[in-house]
């Protein structure tokens, strides 16, 4: 996908479709899926079943809809990095400067996801360090750092390259006390005894005992799932070939990312909860065949106005994330709500859901009409 890249410098405007899919993605993590959970309640059926098991983490080994939405969310922040960083590079901003914004980013990210963690908790015994916005601010840092360091063969290699190494330190290190042909279940792996033994506070993990989901050697991967979506943006950004061959090569990289990961899967099976290399690659299959449908239909066909609920979302994704840990956006939706519950019936659970997802979302959308975006 790379080797046809041709850099476009001039292009400034945001890709809408990119906007869209990260809404699309946040509105899941806000609360989307209560909406699933709830339909399953009020109309149980094969069908609704189906949905309400796709919208739960797999245990272990495999692979649900809900086991995308983190890793989809580190590839959108790489596909932005062309249209930002490489966009600025090629304009021959400061190499300096940029490094420093790099750190910045990452350092602010962190501190917002210590704070989700239990920061302001005043608690430092119960303050969690590994999470989901620090797993976010290492995978940008060292994606942006090969970013601004390589070209795009080079981009591709250590996304690779790290699959690569990540699965030979799991397969070839011995774990102690552990039958080595156990080096890929929840009591034998690599990085689950590291996390054991060198994060603090063991019982906050969140699939513990077996390590921490958002782990010390478990990061490595995901930086390669963000250089994914780095590869992916480049290809946005070319002009060699046209939209429509740009949203159907995306989507064949898609297909290829999949089945590479399924056989790699035979060997390491597809785990989130350690990002293994082939749930790397199936996720990132998946994440390029969702933006190649968002940039087909919005980009292409030019079909937005549908996007614009996404859009809110996405335009404030981490603010919807930091918000919903400190508010709680169910209560306020039952403030409004109360007198609606006993008509309500047997269908309240979809009301609740449906309260707590307009309320956040009307948040929203009263930042964008203010014009009000944390930008980290």
């Amino acid at each position: 996908m790379g080797s046809d890249v041709k850099p476009q410098p001039f292009i400034q405007k945001r890709i809408a479709s990119i906007d869209a899919l990260r809404g699309f993605d946040m509105f899941w993590i806000a609360g989307g899926e209560g909406i699933i959970h709830a339909l399953y309640k009020v109309w149980p059926g094969a069908t609704t079943r189906m949905l309400h098991v796709q919208f739960d983490h797999v245990p272990w080994a495999g692979f649900h809809f809900y086991d995308l939405i983190f890793p989809l969310f580190v590839f959108v922040v790489g596909a932005v990095l062309p249209l930002s960083l490489t966009r600025r590079l090629e304009e021959g901003a400061n190499r300096r400067e940029l490094f420093r914004h790099i750190v910045q980013r990452f350092l602010v990210l962190f501190f917002f996801g210590l704070c989700y963690g239990g920061l302001l908790d005043l608690d430092i015994h119960r303050l969690r360090i590994p999470g989901v916005l620090q797993r976010i601010a290492l995978a940008y840092f060292f994606a942006a750092l090969v970013v601004m360091i390589t070209n795009v063969r080079g981009q591709a290699a250590v996304a690779f390259g790290i699959l690569v190494v990540y699965w030979l330190i799991m397969w070839l290190v011995p774990v102690p006390g552990v039958d080595h042909t156990l080096w890929a279940t929840p009591q034998g792996n690599l990085a689950g005894f590291l996390d054991r033994h060198l994060i603090p506070n063991p019982q906050r993990f969140c699939c513990y005992p077996f390590g921490d989901n958002e782990g010390l050697l478990s990061t490595l991967p995901a930086i390669s799932t963000c250089l994914l979506g780095v590869l992916a943006g480049h290809w946005l950004r070319s002009t060699k070939f046209s939209p429509l061959r740009k949203a159907l090569g995306l989507a064949a990289a898609g297909a290829v990312s999949l089945l590479v990961g399924w056989v790699w899967s035979l060997h390491f099976p597809i785990i989130k909860n350690v990002w293994s290399s082939s749930y790397v690659l199936w996720a990132g299959g998946w994440s390029m065949l969702l933006l190649a449908l968002f940039y087909w239909i919005i980009d292409v066909k030019g079909f937005v106005r549908w996007s614009f609920f996404f859009k809110v979302i996405g335009m404030n994704a981490i603010t919807i994330y930091l918000v919903d840990r400190f508010f709680q956006f169910h209560l306020i939706s039952d403030v409004f709500l109360h007198g609606l519950y006993p008509l309500a019936g047997a269908y309240q659970p979809l009301l609740k859901s449906a309260g707590v997802i307009a309320m956040f979302w009307l948040f929203l959308y009263f930042l964008y009409r203010q014009k009000i975006f944390l930008r980290v």
